[in-house]
């Protein structure tokens, strides 16, 4: 018997402060102005997304002690925003990124439930967390939490909130609530009323070990960065594998991966386009700074369009995205020394090959067909799309190569429901 073809399930992520956006290009907008993300977010909702996605900072990004402005600088506050989006969209699903380390379940859990309201059910709230004492520097009780309690405090964060939420019955009256917990203590009576999603839906974001499992735990939707088909169906079948241990089935998690995409009439004029775009994102100043938080050292002398330094990394540095150390600056450094030796690439080259994020790269058939192939094959059971341009970057995808899916059978012509849930075929907590 033929198994039936799965539906693709599509996000828009706007793309805030990073070298994803060609801030430079002309026809990039404002990174807080509202009608920037306006613009995206009713784009989104013309090409029946399944949501419009928000990251966020809790501090500006620095390098070497100085506010990073190479690019853009500052980023508003995300439930803020989507309140007001979810008075210009009528069935886009709104999903904000909170971190449950730097804030509390009961006011989190109460922003969520108003956004849920406010946008007749389609918030939902993506997880993350963060363990480095950078950010709690904007808090008041600072950078505490190593690795492993910063999950188990994400996990009591998620199951407290749920808890408040359902301390309103489906059309019954307040319950009082009590929990205490290893992380929180938290007692009384919930003030919103259910939402219409009874939870709003839960996002994940994250690739360690215990990401996964918090993951396969409670959330709705695993946000990934897995590009290739075999790296996402290795992540899809082991995160997908660790539900059952957890009384869940396959389809109560969707797993998304953050793609880009750049299109072209032809595959080698859509090729051309992103080696244009890579080499745009990688400023000549972007890629001294990117050399500089590998080696630790002070680099602005070198030419971007040199060679890489005959000299090691710093053995006191950390390579590091704020004050976090996410890799070996030695390990690093000589991979990209092999790769800048064996192609014979510039500073600014290596530093461009090094940190490719383009994944589906070609014609709106080729692209369709590839987006397809990663669902059908139990790789992803959809996207959340990176647009290289703010605001406008999303519309060829919805303009070509939406309805490409849409013939395939691959994607809805049509919301079928109002509620975020509903989009993504989950169910709604009783």
């Amino acid at each position: 018997m033929t198994e039936p073809k799965k539906h693709i399930h599509l996000a828009a992520h706007f793309p805030g402060v990073n070298n994803t956006t060609v801030w430079a290009d002309p026809r990039s907008g404002s990174q807080i102005d509202f009608s920037s993300f306006e613009h995206l977010a009713r784009t989104a909702e013309r090409g029946t997304f399944d949501f419009f996605f928000l990251a966020e900072g809790l501090r500006l990004r620095e390098h070497k002690g100085r506010i990073h402005d190479l690019d853009v600088v500052g980023r508003p506050e995300s439930i803020t925003l989507l309140n007001a989006l979810a008075a210009v969209t009528d069935r886009l699903g709104l999903a904000a990124t909170v971190n449950a380390t730097f804030n509390e379940p009961y006011e989190t859990a109460r922003r969520f439930a108003s956004l849920d309201h406010l946008s007749g059910g389609r918030a939902a709230w993506n997880v993350v967390t963060s363990p480095d004492a950078f950010t709690g520097e904007n808090f008041r009780r600072g950078g505490y939490l190593d690795r492993g309690d910063r999950y188990s405090r994400a996990a009591e964060f998620v199951a407290t909130a749920r808890q408040l939420w359902d301390s309103w019955p489906p059309g019954g009256e307040p319950r009082p609530f009590a929990h205490h917990g290893r992380h929180f203590r938290v007692e009384g009576t919930f003030g919103v009323p259910r939402s219409p999603q009874g939870h709003p839906v839960v996002i994940q974001a994250g690739d360690s070990g215990e990401g996964r499992e918090f993951a396969a735990s409670c959330a709705d939707v695993a946000f990934t960065r897995h590009g290739t088909l075999e790296a996402g169906r290795a992540f899809y079948a082991d995160v997908k594998g660790r539900l059952a241990a957890y009384g869940r089935e396959p389809g109560d998690l969707k797993i998304m991966p953050g793609v880009t995409f750049v299109l072209g009439d032809t595959a080698a004029e859509a090729q051309e386009k992103a080696a244009e775009i890579r080499h745009r994102q990688i400023s000549p100043q972007n890629a001294i700074l990117a050399l500089e938080q590998v080696w630790g050292r002070d680099l602005s002398g070198y030419d971007p369009d040199g060679p890489l330094p005959d000299i090691d990394p710093d053995p006191e540095s950390a390579l590091a995205q704020g004050r976090v150390k996410i890799a070996d600056p030695f390990a690093t450094a000589a991979k990209w020394r092999a790769l800048s030796e064996a192609k014979g690439l510039s500073i600014r080259q290596t530093v461009i090959e090094n940190t490719g994020r383009q994944s589906f790269i070609g014609t709106p058939q080729t692209v369709a067909a590839e987006l397809d192939a990663f669902v059908q094959g139990g790789a992803a059971d959809g996207f959340i799309l990176v647009p290289h341009l703010t605001p406008g970057g999303l519309d060829d995808f919805v303009d070509q190569v939406v309805p490409l899916l849409r013939e395939r059978g691959a994607f809805r012509t049509e919301y079928g429901g109002s509620t975020l849930r509903s989009h993504l075929g989950l169910h709604t907590p009783a």
